[in-house]
Protein backbone atom coordinates (compact mmCIF):
# COMPACT_ATOMS: atom_id res chain seq x y z
CA UNK A 1 0.00 0.00 0.00
CA UNK A 2 2.98 2.31 0.60
CA UNK A 3 6.12 2.39 -1.54
CA UNK A 4 9.47 1.22 -0.19
CA UNK A 5 12.20 3.75 -0.88
CA UNK A 6 15.57 2.82 0.52
CA UNK A 7 17.28 5.77 -1.16
CA UNK A 8 15.29 8.35 0.80
CA UNK A 9 14.28 10.18 -2.39
CA UNK A 10 10.57 10.05 -1.60
CA UNK A 11 11.14 11.53 1.87
CA UNK A 12 13.22 14.32 0.35
CA UNK A 13 10.50 15.06 -2.21
CA UNK A 14 7.80 15.04 0.49
CA UNK A 15 9.82 17.53 2.55
CA UNK A 16 10.06 19.82 -0.49
CA UNK A 17 6.30 19.66 -1.04
CA UNK A 18 5.61 20.59 2.59
CA UNK A 19 8.18 23.40 2.66
CA UNK A 20 7.28 25.00 -0.66
CA UNK A 21 3.52 24.68 -0.19
CA UNK A 22 3.76 26.40 3.21
CA UNK A 23 5.73 29.27 1.67
CA UNK A 24 3.22 29.63 -1.18
CA UNK A 25 0.25 29.77 1.21
CA UNK A 26 1.72 32.91 2.79
CA UNK A 27 2.54 34.60 -0.53
CA UNK A 28 -0.57 36.78 -0.87
CA UNK A 29 -3.11 38.59 1.29
CA UNK A 30 -5.90 36.23 2.45
CA UNK A 31 -8.59 38.30 0.67
CA UNK A 32 -6.66 38.36 -2.60
CA UNK A 33 -6.01 34.66 -2.13
CA UNK A 34 -9.75 33.93 -2.14
CA UNK A 35 -10.06 35.36 -5.65
CA UNK A 36 -7.06 33.40 -6.88
CA UNK A 37 -8.41 30.19 -5.31
CA UNK A 38 -11.63 30.65 -7.31
CA UNK A 39 -9.51 30.93 -10.43
CA UNK A 40 -7.49 27.83 -9.50
CA UNK A 41 -10.73 25.84 -9.04
CA UNK A 42 -11.76 26.72 -12.59
CA UNK A 43 -8.29 25.81 -13.82
CA UNK A 44 -8.47 22.51 -11.94
CA UNK A 45 -11.78 21.75 -13.64
CA UNK A 46 -10.34 22.66 -17.05
CA UNK A 47 -7.32 20.36 -16.70
CA UNK A 48 -9.19 17.47 -15.06
CA UNK A 49 -11.66 17.42 -17.93
CA UNK A 50 -8.83 17.83 -20.46
CA UNK A 51 -7.30 14.59 -19.14
CA UNK A 52 -10.61 12.92 -20.01
CA UNK A 53 -10.40 14.36 -23.54
CA UNK A 54 -12.98 17.10 -22.91
CA UNK A 55 -11.70 20.56 -23.84
CA UNK A 56 -13.84 23.33 -22.36
CA UNK A 57 -12.66 26.88 -22.99
CA UNK A 58 -12.06 28.90 -19.77
CA UNK A 59 -14.44 31.61 -21.00
CA UNK A 60 -17.16 28.96 -21.38
CA UNK A 61 -16.41 27.75 -17.84
CA UNK A 62 -16.84 31.33 -16.58
CA UNK A 63 -20.16 31.55 -18.41
CA UNK A 64 -21.31 28.23 -17.00
CA UNK A 65 -20.71 29.50 -13.47
CA UNK A 66 -23.08 32.36 -14.32
CA UNK A 67 -25.69 29.92 -15.71
CA UNK A 68 -24.95 31.13 -19.24
CA UNK A 69 -24.95 27.92 -21.29
CA UNK A 70 -24.30 27.41 -24.99
CA UNK A 71 -27.10 26.42 -27.36
CA UNK A 72 -24.72 23.86 -28.85
CA UNK A 73 -25.54 20.56 -27.04
CA UNK A 74 -21.94 19.27 -26.96
CA UNK A 75 -20.52 22.55 -25.67
CA UNK A 76 -23.34 22.84 -23.11
CA UNK A 77 -22.60 19.33 -21.84
CA UNK A 78 -18.93 20.21 -21.34
CA UNK A 79 -19.94 23.40 -19.54
CA UNK A 80 -22.16 21.40 -17.17
CA UNK A 81 -19.30 18.97 -16.56
CA UNK A 82 -16.94 21.84 -15.66
CA UNK A 83 -19.53 23.48 -13.42
CA UNK A 84 -20.12 20.15 -11.66
CA UNK A 85 -16.40 19.75 -10.98
CA UNK A 86 -16.09 23.24 -9.47
CA UNK A 87 -19.22 22.89 -7.34
CA UNK A 88 -18.20 19.48 -6.00
CA UNK A 89 -14.70 20.73 -5.21
CA UNK A 90 -16.29 23.54 -3.16
CA UNK A 91 -18.53 21.02 -1.40
CA UNK A 92 -15.50 18.88 -0.54
CA UNK A 93 -13.64 21.87 0.89
CA UNK A 94 -16.65 22.93 2.95
CA UNK A 95 -17.18 19.41 4.29
CA UNK A 96 -13.56 19.11 5.40
CA UNK A 97 -13.86 22.48 7.17
CA UNK A 98 -17.28 21.84 8.75
CA UNK A 99 -16.82 18.14 9.59
CA UNK A 100 -13.09 17.59 10.25
CA UNK A 101 -13.78 14.07 11.49
CA UNK A 102 -14.77 13.03 7.94
CA UNK A 103 -12.72 10.07 6.73
CA UNK A 104 -11.91 11.13 3.17
CA UNK A 105 -10.68 7.66 2.18
CA UNK A 106 -13.90 5.93 3.24
CA UNK A 107 -16.23 4.28 0.74
CA UNK A 108 -19.06 6.54 1.91
CA UNK A 109 -17.07 9.71 1.21
CA UNK A 110 -15.93 8.53 -2.21
CA UNK A 111 -19.48 7.50 -3.13
CA UNK A 112 -20.66 10.92 -1.94
CA UNK A 113 -18.19 12.63 -4.30
CA UNK A 114 -19.41 10.45 -7.18
CA UNK A 115 -23.07 11.10 -6.34
CA UNK A 116 -22.68 14.87 -6.10
CA UNK A 117 -20.70 14.96 -9.32
CA UNK A 118 -22.94 12.76 -11.44
CA UNK A 119 -26.17 14.32 -10.19
CA UNK A 120 -24.90 17.52 -11.80
CA UNK A 121 -23.81 15.90 -15.07
CA UNK A 122 -25.77 16.17 -18.33
CA UNK A 123 -27.95 13.18 -19.20
CA UNK A 124 -25.75 12.10 -22.10
CA UNK A 125 -22.80 11.62 -19.70
CA UNK A 126 -24.81 9.19 -17.59
CA UNK A 127 -24.69 6.47 -20.24
CA UNK A 128 -21.51 4.52 -21.03
CA UNK A 129 -20.81 1.82 -23.58
CA UNK A 130 -19.74 -1.55 -22.21
CA UNK A 131 -17.07 -3.70 -23.88
CA UNK A 132 -19.81 -5.86 -25.39
CA UNK A 133 -21.39 -2.79 -26.99
CA UNK A 134 -24.35 -2.56 -24.62
CA UNK A 135 -25.24 0.80 -23.04
CA UNK A 136 -25.01 1.01 -19.26
CA UNK A 137 -26.62 3.67 -17.08
CA UNK A 138 -24.32 5.29 -14.51
CA UNK A 139 -26.04 5.49 -11.13
CA UNK A 140 -24.69 8.45 -9.12
CA UNK A 141 -23.02 7.37 -5.89
CA UNK A 142 -23.15 3.61 -6.53
CA UNK A 143 -20.15 1.37 -7.05
CA UNK A 144 -20.08 -0.80 -10.15
CA UNK A 145 -21.88 -4.14 -10.25
CA UNK A 146 -20.17 -5.27 -13.46
CA UNK A 147 -16.66 -6.21 -14.50
CA UNK A 148 -14.64 -3.72 -16.53
CA UNK A 149 -11.40 -3.59 -18.45
CA UNK A 150 -9.30 -0.40 -18.51
CA UNK A 151 -6.73 -0.73 -21.26
CA UNK A 152 -4.66 -3.72 -20.19
CA UNK A 153 -5.75 -3.38 -16.57
CA UNK A 154 -8.40 -5.68 -15.09
CA UNK A 155 -9.67 -4.03 -11.89
CA UNK A 156 -10.89 -6.18 -8.97
CA UNK A 157 -14.15 -8.02 -9.49
CA UNK A 158 -17.21 -6.11 -8.36
CA UNK A 159 -17.99 -8.68 -5.66
CA UNK A 160 -14.68 -7.83 -3.95
CA UNK A 161 -14.96 -4.04 -4.11
CA UNK A 162 -16.09 -3.63 -0.50
CA UNK A 163 -13.04 -5.53 0.75
CA UNK A 164 -10.64 -3.48 -1.36
CA UNK A 165 -12.25 -0.18 -0.38
CA UNK A 166 -12.17 -1.08 3.31
CA UNK A 167 -8.45 -1.80 3.01
CA UNK A 168 -8.01 1.46 1.08
CA UNK A 169 -9.68 3.42 3.88
CA UNK A 170 -7.61 1.80 6.61
CA UNK A 171 -4.26 2.17 4.86
CA UNK A 172 -4.60 5.75 3.64
CA UNK A 173 -6.76 7.57 6.22
CA UNK A 174 -4.62 10.72 6.77
CA UNK A 175 -5.74 10.81 10.42
CA UNK A 176 -3.76 7.59 10.98
CA UNK A 177 -0.61 8.90 9.31
CA UNK A 178 1.85 11.60 10.25
CA UNK A 179 4.34 13.91 8.60
CA UNK A 180 6.00 12.65 5.47
CA UNK A 181 3.85 9.52 5.42
CA UNK A 182 0.77 11.68 4.78
CA UNK A 183 2.39 13.32 1.76
CA UNK A 184 3.58 10.03 0.28
CA UNK A 185 0.18 8.47 0.98
CA UNK A 186 -1.50 11.28 -1.00
CA UNK A 187 0.48 10.04 -4.00
CA UNK A 188 0.09 6.31 -3.36
CA UNK A 189 -3.65 6.55 -2.72
CA UNK A 190 -4.12 8.34 -6.05
CA UNK A 191 -2.89 5.29 -7.90
CA UNK A 192 -4.54 2.70 -5.70
CA UNK A 193 -8.01 4.26 -6.02
CA UNK A 194 -7.62 4.44 -9.80
CA UNK A 195 -6.50 0.79 -9.75
CA UNK A 196 -9.54 -0.34 -7.73
CA UNK A 197 -11.75 1.50 -10.24
CA UNK A 198 -14.80 1.38 -7.96
CA UNK A 199 -17.31 3.10 -10.26
CA UNK A 200 -18.79 2.29 -13.65
CA UNK A 201 -17.60 5.68 -14.91
CA UNK A 202 -15.92 8.81 -13.51
CA UNK A 203 -13.09 7.06 -11.68
CA UNK A 204 -10.45 9.50 -12.92
CA UNK A 205 -12.49 12.51 -11.88
CA UNK A 206 -13.33 11.06 -8.46
CA UNK A 207 -9.68 10.09 -7.92
CA UNK A 208 -8.46 13.60 -8.70
CA UNK A 209 -11.13 15.16 -6.47
CA UNK A 210 -10.19 12.72 -3.70
CA UNK A 211 -6.55 13.76 -4.10
CA UNK A 212 -7.58 17.42 -3.78
CA UNK A 213 -9.40 16.49 -0.56
CA UNK A 214 -6.33 14.57 0.65
CA UNK A 215 -3.95 17.49 0.10
CA UNK A 216 -6.38 19.85 1.84
CA UNK A 217 -6.92 17.46 4.75
CA UNK A 218 -3.14 17.08 5.16
CA UNK A 219 -2.81 20.89 4.96
CA UNK A 220 -0.35 20.78 2.07
CA UNK A 221 -2.57 22.38 -0.60
CA UNK A 222 -1.15 25.88 -0.17
CA UNK A 223 -4.61 27.08 0.88
CA UNK A 224 -5.85 26.12 -2.58
CA UNK A 225 -3.25 28.11 -4.53
CA UNK A 226 -1.91 25.17 -6.56
CA UNK A 227 -3.20 22.00 -8.14
CA UNK A 228 -1.31 18.88 -9.17
CA UNK A 229 -3.90 18.22 -11.90
CA UNK A 230 -2.43 20.93 -14.12
CA UNK A 231 0.85 19.03 -14.09
CA UNK A 232 -0.88 15.72 -14.85
CA UNK A 233 -2.67 17.24 -17.84
CA UNK A 234 0.42 18.96 -19.22
CA UNK A 235 2.34 15.67 -18.96
CA UNK A 236 -0.65 13.45 -19.72
CA UNK A 237 1.27 10.66 -21.45
CA UNK A 238 3.76 10.38 -18.58
CA UNK A 239 0.91 10.52 -16.05
CA UNK A 240 -0.97 7.67 -17.71
CA UNK A 241 2.24 5.68 -18.23
CA UNK A 242 3.15 6.08 -14.54
CA UNK A 243 -0.30 4.91 -13.50
CA UNK A 244 -0.04 1.93 -15.84
CA UNK A 245 3.45 1.13 -14.53
CA UNK A 246 2.11 0.87 -11.00
CA UNK A 247 -0.69 -1.42 -12.24
CA UNK A 248 1.81 -4.16 -13.05
CA UNK A 249 2.17 -7.37 -11.00
CA UNK A 250 5.14 -7.90 -8.71
CA UNK A 251 8.34 -8.49 -10.68
CA UNK A 252 10.03 -10.92 -8.28
CA UNK A 253 11.01 -11.50 -4.68
CA UNK A 254 12.77 -8.14 -4.45
CA UNK A 255 9.73 -6.16 -5.64
CA UNK A 256 7.70 -5.92 -2.46
CA UNK A 257 5.43 -8.48 -0.82
CA UNK A 258 2.02 -7.73 -2.34
CA UNK A 259 0.50 -8.66 -5.68
CA UNK A 260 1.45 -5.37 -7.33
CA UNK A 261 4.88 -4.03 -8.16
CA UNK A 262 6.49 -2.05 -5.36
CA UNK A 263 8.90 -0.43 -7.83
CA UNK A 264 6.01 0.72 -10.01
CA UNK A 265 4.22 2.33 -7.07
CA UNK A 266 7.44 4.03 -6.00
CA UNK A 267 7.91 5.33 -9.55
CA UNK A 268 4.39 6.75 -9.65
CA UNK A 269 4.82 8.43 -6.24
CA UNK A 270 8.04 10.08 -7.40
CA UNK A 271 6.29 11.33 -10.53
CA UNK A 272 3.38 12.63 -8.42
CA UNK A 273 5.59 14.49 -5.93
CA UNK A 274 7.89 15.94 -8.59
CA UNK A 275 4.82 17.15 -10.47
CA UNK A 276 3.47 18.71 -7.26
CA UNK A 277 6.75 20.55 -6.66
CA UNK A 278 6.79 21.78 -10.26
CA UNK A 279 3.26 23.18 -9.89
CA UNK A 280 4.01 24.84 -6.55
CA UNK A 281 7.11 26.44 -8.06
CA UNK A 282 5.06 27.59 -11.07
CA UNK A 283 2.47 29.35 -8.89
CA UNK A 284 5.18 30.79 -6.62
CA UNK A 285 6.75 32.52 -9.63
CA UNK A 286 3.36 33.85 -10.78
CA UNK A 287 2.56 35.26 -7.34
CA UNK A 288 5.94 36.91 -6.85
CA UNK A 289 5.17 40.48 -5.78
CA UNK A 290 7.46 42.32 -8.22
CA UNK A 291 6.40 40.22 -11.18
CA UNK A 292 2.69 40.58 -10.42
CA UNK A 293 2.95 44.36 -10.06
CA UNK A 294 4.71 44.58 -13.44
CA UNK A 295 1.99 42.48 -15.07
CA UNK A 296 -0.76 44.60 -13.50
CA UNK A 297 0.93 47.71 -14.92
CA UNK A 298 1.19 46.03 -18.33
CA UNK A 299 -2.54 45.16 -18.26
CA UNK A 300 -3.48 48.76 -17.48
CA UNK A 301 -1.06 50.18 -20.08
CA UNK A 302 -2.67 47.99 -22.71
CA UNK A 303 -6.18 49.09 -21.75
CA UNK A 304 -5.05 52.73 -21.68
CA UNK A 305 -3.75 52.37 -25.25
CA UNK A 306 -7.26 51.28 -26.26
CA UNK A 307 -8.79 54.23 -24.44
CA UNK A 308 -10.65 51.90 -22.06
CA UNK A 309 -8.91 52.74 -18.75
CA UNK A 310 -7.17 55.66 -17.10
CA UNK A 311 -3.47 55.20 -16.19
CA UNK A 312 -4.32 55.78 -12.52
CA UNK A 313 -6.18 52.45 -12.42
CA UNK A 314 -2.81 50.73 -11.99
CA UNK A 315 -2.33 52.35 -8.56
CA UNK A 316 -5.61 50.90 -7.32
CA UNK A 317 -5.05 47.41 -8.73
CA UNK A 318 -1.52 47.19 -7.30
CA UNK A 319 -2.73 48.34 -3.87
CA UNK A 320 -5.54 45.80 -3.94
CA UNK A 321 -3.17 42.92 -4.68
CA UNK A 322 -1.17 43.91 -1.59
CA UNK A 323 -4.02 44.84 0.77
CA UNK A 324 -6.82 42.50 -0.29
CA UNK A 325 -9.66 45.00 -0.19
CA UNK A 326 -10.06 48.78 -0.04
CA UNK A 327 -12.95 50.96 1.13
CA UNK A 328 -14.34 53.11 -1.66
CA UNK A 329 -13.73 56.29 0.34
CA UNK A 330 -9.96 55.68 0.12
CA UNK A 331 -9.84 55.32 -3.63
CA UNK A 332 -9.63 59.04 -4.62
CA UNK A 333 -6.47 59.39 -2.49
CA UNK A 334 -4.94 56.21 -3.94
CA UNK A 335 -5.48 57.18 -7.57
CA UNK A 336 -4.86 60.90 -6.96
CA UNK A 337 -8.11 61.97 -8.60
CA UNK A 338 -11.24 63.90 -7.59
CA UNK A 339 -14.03 61.72 -6.21
CA UNK A 340 -16.15 61.81 -9.37
CA UNK A 341 -13.22 60.88 -11.60
CA UNK A 342 -12.20 58.11 -9.19
CA UNK A 343 -15.74 56.71 -9.33
CA UNK A 344 -15.48 56.50 -13.12
CA UNK A 345 -12.23 54.55 -12.80
CA UNK A 346 -13.90 52.15 -10.36
CA UNK A 347 -16.92 51.75 -12.64
CA UNK A 348 -14.69 50.90 -15.61
CA UNK A 349 -12.80 48.29 -13.59
CA UNK A 350 -15.99 46.77 -12.18
CA UNK A 351 -17.48 46.54 -15.67
CA UNK A 352 -14.43 44.64 -16.92
CA UNK A 353 -14.45 42.32 -13.89
CA UNK A 354 -11.03 43.60 -12.76
CA UNK A 355 -12.71 44.66 -9.53
CA UNK A 356 -15.46 42.88 -7.59
CA UNK A 357 -17.57 44.07 -4.68
CA UNK A 358 -20.25 42.59 -2.49
CA UNK A 359 -22.47 45.67 -2.73
CA UNK A 360 -22.82 48.98 -4.53
CA UNK A 361 -21.02 50.90 -1.79
CA UNK A 362 -18.99 48.10 -0.24
CA UNK A 363 -15.20 47.69 -0.37
CA UNK A 364 -13.65 46.53 -3.62
CA UNK A 365 -11.39 43.53 -4.25
CA UNK A 366 -9.39 42.24 -7.19
CA UNK A 367 -11.29 40.26 -9.78
CA UNK A 368 -9.73 37.72 -12.12
CA UNK A 369 -11.96 37.51 -15.23
CA UNK A 370 -11.05 34.96 -17.88
CA UNK A 371 -10.19 37.77 -20.31
CA UNK A 372 -7.37 38.94 -18.01
CA UNK A 373 -6.03 35.57 -16.89
CA UNK A 374 -3.44 35.34 -19.67
CA UNK A 375 -1.97 38.70 -18.61
CA UNK A 376 -2.04 38.25 -14.84
CA UNK A 377 -1.07 34.56 -14.90
CA UNK A 378 0.79 33.72 -18.11
CA UNK A 379 0.98 29.99 -18.97
CA UNK A 380 -1.78 29.10 -16.52
CA UNK A 381 -3.60 27.64 -19.53
CA UNK A 382 -2.03 26.17 -22.70
CA UNK A 383 -0.65 28.72 -25.16
CA UNK A 384 -3.40 28.32 -27.77
CA UNK A 385 -6.15 28.66 -25.18
CA UNK A 386 -4.45 31.61 -23.50
CA UNK A 387 -4.16 33.48 -26.79
CA UNK A 388 -7.93 33.22 -27.32
CA UNK A 389 -8.93 34.50 -23.87
CA UNK A 390 -8.80 38.18 -24.70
Amino acid sequence: MMPADHSGELDDLAIEVIRKSAALSAAVHPVTRRGIVELVRKMNSYYSNLIEGHNTHPVDIDRAMQEDFSHDPAKRARQLESKAHIEVQKLIEARIEDAPQTVITSKSFLCWIHKEFYERMPEEYLVVQRADGKAEKVIPGETRALEVEVGRHLPPKSEHLCTFMKRFEEAYDPAKLKGLSQVIAAAASHHRLAWIHPFQDGNGRVTRLMTHAYLKKAKIDGHGLWTVTRGFARHRDEYLASLAGADQPRRGDLDGRGNLTQAGLSGFCKFFLKTAIDQIDFMSVLLDLDGMQKRIQAVVDRQVSFGELKPEAAYLLRDLFLRGQIARGEIPNIVGMPERSARRVVSSLLEKGCLVSGSEKGPVMLGFPASMVGYYFPRLYPEGVEASLD
